[in-house]
């Protein structure tokens, strides 16, 4: 069995490492370990978490100068979680063949210290949104295979010297399922996306009741709401409570969006691939002081016209989303341009294929 270690850092992350690490597992004798930089992890039996992980308030999204949210960490430990996590890196050495760092510079920057042959699997950032930097290309150059997210990041890569490469986008591999939702008689099917984080047992009761709005003046709407997991299913009670009732999934993402008309969210990953099917996204903007602002300006340049950001009042949310669902043109737009942006699958099966060369020996 040749181990490999997959080093991730987010709960979106998590989920494109378990689906290149079960690519990978169907290749032959390979076993794959998960070790979250951010938050509890999501491993299963097959994919186990390993090292020292814990959940951080802000958790990790500390980017854009958020001064705020970093102090917030280091108040919680995030200076001795972060010395664990840099001594089981120097260790793995000894027990891995090699290290597939999945997320952003900082994934790989840390697992360069496990001195193995490095992977990278780039989910945070593309030309779309904002262009690795010269430092970034730098710490890109030390990999031994870098992957993107889409061919027009990996040819501005490639013109500046980082041997980058885009086979398909894994968000869109997450997303194959036979599996559907029962709507039971929704015709107009919002999918509600509260996201993976701590800030979504709040965020799930300000969409529930924007939801509840939009139901109230479309007739045969109705919602459903993804519990992702990792959160605390009875936390979201106050949210799927009331009228009318909204539905819980805690299954495959594919299967919610297979039938939603729209999503409504402020999750990451699980926005992203409801724009990768085709569903169009509706996300609510808020004041400069609310901490995924930044996020959700970076998530609209990735999806550009795919994505719908609406005010975060309900009232006025509702107008526009019932706008949006009287709107059939303009959601078709949306739906192309989402495909678009997010990419073909097929690249989880052709990242798996690039370890298992780099790691089994020439005959």
């Amino acid at each position: 069995m040749t181990p490999v270690l997959f080093v991730t850092n987010g709960h979106g992350e998590g989920s494109i490492a378990g689906r290149i690490a079960q690519e990978l597992r169907g290749l032959g004798q390979f076993g794959t370990d998960h070790f979250a930089l951010v938050g509890q992890g999501n491993g299963a039996e097959a994919f186990a978490n390993v090292g020292p992980h814990s959940v951080l308030p802000s958790g990790g999204l500390v980017a854009m100068g958020n001064v705020r949210a970093f102090a917030g960490d280091v108040r919680a430990g995030f200076l001795w979680l972060l010395a664990r996590q840099l001594a089981f890196l120097q260790t793995a050495r000894e027990r891995y063949a090699a290290v597939v760092a999945v997320g952003d510079v900082y994934a790989l920057l840390l697992a360069r210290l496990a001195r193995r042959p490095t992977v990278f699997v780039g989910t945070a950032k593309s030309v779309f949104v904002a262009p690795y930097g010269p430092v970034e290309r730098r710490v890109l150059g030390t990999a031994r295979r870098v992957f993107v997210r889409d061919p027009a990041t990996a040819a501005y890569l490639r013109a500046r010297g980082v041997a980058a490469e885009a086979p398909g986008n894994v968000i869109a591999d997450l997303l194959a399922t036979n599996a559907r939702v029962d709507w039971h008689t929704a015709t107009e099917r919002i999918a509600l996306l509260p996201g993976s984080r701590a800030q979504a047992y709040e965020d799930a009761i300000r969409l529930a009741d924007i939801a509840r709005r939009v139901i109230g003046r479309v007739p045969g709407a109705g919602a459903i709401m993804s519990i992702a997991p990792g959160l605390e299913a009875a936390r979201f009670a106050p949210a799927l409570a009331g009228e009318p009732p909204i539905g819980a999934w805690r299954d495959d993402l594919g299967a919610l969006f297979a039938q939603a008309t729209i999503a409504l969210g402020q999750a990451g990953t699980a926005n992203e691939a409801a724009a990768a099917c085709g569903v169009p996204v509706v996300a609510l903007a808020f004041d400069e002081k609310r901490k995924p602002a930044w996020y959700r300006m970076r998530q609209a340049r990735l999806l550009g016209a795919a994505l719908a950001v609406v005010p975060g009042d309900p009232e006025r949310a509702a107008d526009a989303i019932v706008a949006l669902l009287a709107d059939g043109v303009r959601r078709a737009r949306m739906a192309q341009v989402g495909r678009e942006r997010m990419g073909e699958p097929g690249g989880a099966a052709a990242i798996a294929q690039a370890i298992a060369a780099l790691v089994t020996p020439a005959r």
